[in-house]
């Protein structure tokens, strides 16, 4: 990042290759001073939640805009009021022009590859949106490419950033279910998007379960090892292929993992960040993915069921770590000014979309498969 303890701002000072190549003058330096300067790729609708965060606005400069359409550019730079941003649809052409610290890509999983690459070559640190890639060889060449070139890579996981995760963990951590067992979730949405994802191959496993995959594993902090899962299209489904899915994972150190959901379920609907129950040794715990948590641990040894009392969960988590994308885009900043790992990392990401892959594999094949880097 740029500092101003140690950049000198006079006019006796050569100018910089990125101010002759942008035409950045002394007074836009000044104000950007002490923002990380970023491209964003792909200007699609996710971009406004990464434009519109509150982290961006204040302490980013976004020095440039690209897309396979330069009109979907321009329309996203003035959507969002960003007067200095230069736009065009040649990603690699734009580096070179703006030079910025950090690449933000917001393409489709088809598109992370190249996109993280060029970044990488570069030298920017990356972040981009959810899965890592479109396939597990791709998504291994990226995590190297980001630790040869000595640049953090690291994914948008937002659903990590919930007050009622953060404090869900909390209270594992605590000991107080003692040691789990089991973790179970559900996913239930009547999801109408149309477009790509009406006709996309294994919508609901490639496109939205790596979510819940990952929030397993940031919940549990176990990693999966084996999976059998089973994927079906309803025929009332609105979807070509695969909106509704089952999974088991037999996850480290004994614990089993169960997802079941669907993209066209009507009525009754869960929330985004599904619906939870993890039982341990002591007890269970049900979260239904905001501030709701129901709790009930042993309170004796005698009785064909045991005595059980209620257990609250206190809701604790720093502001911080509450905001979804803002907070996600926030610690990876965070990480890069400071030169440590972010947490969701490619290096630790790629845990989460091989179990999205195996189990795509397993749905294919009718079999059980072993989760691999």
């Amino acid at each position: 990042m740029i500092n101003a303890n140690n950049r000198s701002l006079t006019k006796q000072k050569p100018r910089s290759r990125r101010e002759r190549a942008t035409g950045i003058n002394d007074e836009v330096e000044s104000r950007i001073m002490n923002k990380t300067t970023v491209v964003l790729v792909g200007c699609g609708g996710i971009s406004n939640a990464w434009l519109g965060s509150e982290t961006v606005k204040k302490k980013v400069e976004v020095v440039g805009l690209v897309d396979l359409n330069p009109a979907a550019a321009e329309a996203k730079k003035e959507r969002h009021g960003l007067t200095k941003a230069v736009t065009g649809s040649d990603l690699d052409a734009i580096l070179r022009q703006v030079q910025p610290e950090v690449v933000f890509d917001c393409t489709v999983p088809e598109a992370h590859c190249a996109t993280t690459l060029t970044a990488l070559k570069h030298g920017c640190h990356v972040m981009g949106e959810k899965p890592m890639s479109d396939t597990m060889p791709n998504a291994r060449r990226m995590a190297a490419a980001a630790q040869k070139a000595g640049k953090t890579y690291a994914v948008m996981q937002n659903r990590r950033y919930l007050k009622g995760i953060r404090a869900l963990r909390r209270f594992l951590d605590s000991g107080a279910l003692g040691k789990l067992v089991a973790v179970h979730s559900d996913f239930f949405i009547g999801a109408h998007f149309g477009g790509f994802r009406d006709v996309m191959e294994h919508v609901l496993l490639l496109d939205m379960a790596i979510h819940s995959f990952d929030q397993a594993r940031f919940i549990t902090r176990a990693d999966a090892e084996h999976v059998y899962s089973h994927e079906w299209t309803p025929r009332h489904s609105w979807y070509k292929h695969g909106p509704s899915a089952v999974a088991i994972f037999e996850m480290t150190d004994g614990l089993v993992y169960t997802y079941q959901g669907s993209w066209c379920a009507e009525g009754c609907q869960t929330t985004w960040e599904c619906t939870w129950r993890l039982i341990g040794e002591k007890g269970t715990i049900i979260w239904g993915g905001g501030d709701d948590f129901r709790c009930e641990v042993v309170n004796g040894n005698q009785g064909f069921t045991r005595p059980i009392k209620q257990k609250t969960v206190p809701i604790i988590c720093p502001k911080a770590l509450a905001g979804g994308h803002n907070s996600a885009i926030a610690c990876f900043l965070d990480a890069v000014s400071k030169g440590t790992v972010p947490e969701t990392d490619s290096t630790d990401n790629i845990k989460s979309l091989a179990m999205v892959h195996a189990a795509v594999k397993s749905a294919e094949t009718g079999k059980r498969v072993s989760i691999k880097l």
